[in-house]
């Protein structure tokens, strides 16, 4: 079973569902926005990524500035509570597979949980390949 945390409007969590896509299986897709995680689930994701809640906070295209969360005084606890209330704050997309959680930024980050190799040619929206004719990684 996959899941992923995702916003339909951005174009990296769109890339990365596409990816998901493309190895054959059919997520459980959970658009973040309308259906936030709970409190426990949000802080079990940062705890099982292995980052702080700082490092699932998205700046741009959210109140993050305006409610001065740059400032170090902020706890994790504080941190979480403020992606509670704001749930544009957390970063998307988060991937949860048996393999492992990410927070797939760039997208292609998702690979490296995917059980399933990439069934066929991937390109970003971007127009950046990702995965050539034969379903591997595209060179750089």
């Amino acid at each position: 079973m996959i899941t992923i945390y995702h916003n339909p409007g951005c174009g990296t969590s769109r890339n990365t569902l596409a990816m998901i896509r493309n190895s054959g299986a059919e997520p459980r897709v959970i658009e973040y926005l309308k259906t936030p995680p709970s409190r426990t689930e949000l802080a079990d994701l940062i705890a099982r990524m292995g980052i702080t809640p700082r490092q699932l906070l998205r700046e741009k295209g959210t109140p993050y500035h305006e409610l001065g969360l740059a400032d170090p005084k902020w706890t994790d606890a504080q941190l979480i509570d403020f992606m509670m209330a704001h749930p544009i704050l957390i970063n998307r997309p988060i991937v949860v597979t048996p393999l492992g959680v990410r927070l797939c930024r760039p997208s292609e980050v998702v690979l490296d949980i995917l059980a399933d190799r990439q069934q066929s040619a991937f390109t970003k929206e971007d127009g950046e390949q990702v995965i050539d004719a034969a379903g591997n990684r595209a060179k750089a």
